[in-house]
């Protein structure tokens, strides 16, 4: 989606100097701009951004970027990967390589964490994309890999939209650490972050720290009219960054590059790291070349960069929270026709509804109430008291469909309940 970006400037040159670097941003997009950035007025600021702190105020800047759904955009991609013909494991951890007397890797381990059982799959090519993780598997490819990559925290607040009540973010570009902080409308809420944090060790469930949580709520509360504390804050959440290790330790985060890295060692082993999203087409494109030309298989040219993810539609509505859903909105309509019982709410303040833990279940490969939660329509995120709330609800209607019993649905409720507290400050 486009989303627009206002930087409120509380000096005249401030003001002039943005306007001119984004006018370059604008040259340099093209084609591909979202939209052409423009000096605002200072009643044009205090129009665009009504909860803007005004004392002061001089001018603005509005320019335009890019705003996705991460994680409805991964299982839309896992989707489109099953219609290609891939085949997807869910819930398997690796555990080992193995290799021939040549010292190339042509077997791995994993373990199926529901059933708790071994499998051995016989490979012929084999590609590390593990995020902040890449080094556990380079070690099983050989212990004496010195590590490559050096996780870096993002920690985000979400807040009640009466904090920023518009369709514009705020952008502050310059913090008292030199960074720039946004406030984002998301998902009828604000996201506000990042921070970006050298962590020494990496974590499936990382969490915030106190000092991050501090400076994100200082910062804005510079520059908004209605001071958020801490009591405010609906969720917090923290994800990790694979920035490469730099060869001299102590070097700031900002100053690491983002760019992706293809690392191609002894036994053949493929690993990608680094990158963005707004790069993993390419990311993709350079990785499936360089493990063909590695593990020798049958040339075939990439599709990726005019691809059609699942879910492809021209047009949608972000008003309508099935947006998130693109093409399949339909069928979940559909799902919520076929029983009047599935079209009920899951909590009364939120618009989702039960037919989406079943379309969860059957089509996006959801099978814990975190996976639903958290994965599928992003409650946990927005308002992690609410995600509470609804976890019963959750758990009844999985276990139906994953044919479980009462103590499964007991587990997974506390299981959540006990996750679901690190998202919350009070």
């Amino acid at each position: 989606y486009n989303q627009s970006f206002v930087i409120p400037s509380y000096n005249w040159w401030d003001g002039i100097f943005y306007t001119i670097g984004l006018k370059v941003y604008d040259l340099l997009a093209g084609v591909l701009s979202l939209g052409k950035s423009e000096l605002l007025s200072k009643n044009a600021v205090q129009s665009a951004l009504p909860s803007i702190q005004k004392t002061g105020l001089k001018n603005g800047v509005l320019y335009h970027d890019g705003q996705f759904d991460d994680s409805r955009l991964g299982i839309n991609l896992a989707q489109s990967c099953v219609e290609q013909g891939a085949h997807l494991l869910n819930y398997a951890k690796v555990t080992a390589l193995a290799k021939t007397e040549g010292n190339k890797i042509n077997e791995l381990f994993f373990i199926d964490l529901e059933a708790q059982k071994e499998h051995r799959l016989k490979t012929k090519a084999v590609i590390n994309a593990t995020g902040v993780f890449v080094d556990t598997i380079l070690a099983m490819d050989d212990v004496s890999q010195p590590p490559i990559v050096r996780a870096s925290q993002g920690t985000h607040v979400v807040l009640d939209r009466s904090f920023l009540p518009s369709d514009h973010a705020l952008m502050i570009p310059k913090t008292d650490d030199g960074r720039v902080l946004f406030a984002v409308p998301w998902h009828d809420k604000v996201v506000v972050g990042t921070t970006d944090t050298l962590i020494e060790n990496e974590s499936l469930e990382p969490r915030a720290l106190a000092e991050e949580v501090d400076f994100i709520l200082n910062t804005l509360g510079k520059y908004v009219s209605k001071t958020p504390t801490r009591a405010d804050v609906l969720s917090v959440f923290s994800g990790l960054r694979p920035l490469a290790r730099p060869a001299k330790e102590g070097k700031k985060t900002k100053e690491i590059s983002r760019s992706h890295k293809l690392l191609v060692s002894e036994s053949g082993l493929v690993t990608i790291t680094g990158g963005k999203w707004t790069t993993y087409r390419k990311m993709a494109e350079d990785t499936v070349n360089k493990t063909i030309a590695v593990a020798r298989l049958k040339p075939k040219s990439c599709l990726t960069q005019n691809f059609k993810i699942h879910g492809y539609i021209t047009h949608n509505d972000k008003r309508i929270w099935l947006h998130t859903y693109g093409s399949d909105a339909e069928r979940v309509q559909e799902l919520m026709g076929s029983n009047p019982f599935l079209a009920e709410k899951i909590h009364t303040n939120y618009p989702y509804v039960k037919a989406e833990i079943v379309w969860a279940v059957r089509q996006e490969m959801a099978r814990t109430v975190e996976d639903f939660l958290a994965r599928r329509i992003r409650m946990l995120f927005l308002d992690a008291r609410a995600a509470i709330e609804m976890a019963p609800i959750v758990a009844k209607l999985m276990a139906a469909e994953l044919n479980k019993g009462e103590a499964w649905e007991r587990n997974q409720v506390q299981d959540f309940q006990n996750l679901a507290k690190g998202y919350l400050l009070t």
